[in-house]
Parts: C-alpha cells; structure tokens; sequence
C-alpha cells in the first residue's frame, strides 16, 4: 500500500511539474515573430512620449518584469527591449502610475485596453482611433490570464 501512495505521489507532483512547465515554455514556443528592430526605431522615433521600463517595481519578480523603453505616439505604442515570457498580455493606458496587481486592480475599470502583447523581444501596437494618448499618463502590460502584473512606465 505505501508502495502505491508514494508512486502515486510522485506521478501526480511530476504532473503537476510538467503542467506549470508547459504553462511557461508555451507562450515561448508559440511566439509570433516581432518587428524587426528598424522598424522600433523608425516607430519609436515618432514617438510624442517615451519612458524606460525598469524591473524593480514592487509587482516585479523573477517570472513577472519588462525592460527597455515604451514610446508612444497619437498612433502606435512602441515597446523596445523584453518583457518575461507568459500568456495572454495586453496593454492597458491609465491615468494613474501603478506598480503591483494590487495597485492595478483598483483602476482596472478606468483603464483603457489598447490590444494584446504577444511578442517579448518588442512589439507595436496601434492606438485606437479617438483615443486622446495625452488623457493618460502610463503604459502597463497586464497578464489577463493569471492576474499578474507585469511592467509598467508612467510617460507623462
């Protein structure tokens, strides 16, 4: 009997092990090619406000971070650098500098989703139309999946 219990264990804690595996390796596996770098340049030198992205914000740990710099423009959001591996980003203005899930969930509802990140290595995303980039004064890239809160820079 404690032969089955323990084999038991075992199998079901690899389980468990490769389940969480898969939920971090996937996003990386199946990753979109991301812009190419010029085309960050050529995007971010439009840019009407830039800010850098640092990993020592309070929400931050070894899974949830981003660095480099986000530009932004009355048409494109421009992230150039990386942001850690994970499902199901997106990227959110707000009124209000943020740096943890806490902090975020509180002003969710005022903030305004712009689209899904789905590249770590840099992406670009359009602002939609009407949307007045200077009513805001931060960028934050949010995991919807899990509720974790992954970088965040206040442009203005």
């Amino acid at each position: 009997m404690f032969r089955f219990i323990f084999f038991s264990g075992t199998h079901i804690a690899m389980l468990l092990v490769g389940f969480a595996l898969g939920v971090y390796f996937l996003p990386i596996l199946t990753e979109p090619k991301g812009p190419p770098a010029a085309m960050l340049a050529e995007e971010s030198g439009k840019a009407q406000y830039s800010v850098e992205l640092s990993r020592d914000l309070k929400g931050n740990d070894f899974l949830h971070w981003g660095e480099g710099t986000i530009s932004v423009s009355d048409s494109k959001i421009v992230h150039t650098g990386k942001l850690a591996p994970g499902p199901d980003y997106k990227l959110y203005l707000t009124t209000e500098f943020v740096e943890d899930e806490a902090g975020f969930e509180k002003i969710k509802s005022s903030a305004l989703r712009v689209g899904d990140v789905k590249t770590f290595q840099g992406f670009i995303l359009d602002v939609p139309k009407g949307v007045d980039i200077n009513q805001y004064n931060t960028v934050l890239v949010w995991c919807e999946a899990f509720g974790e809160f992954i970088t965040a820079g206040k442009y203005r």
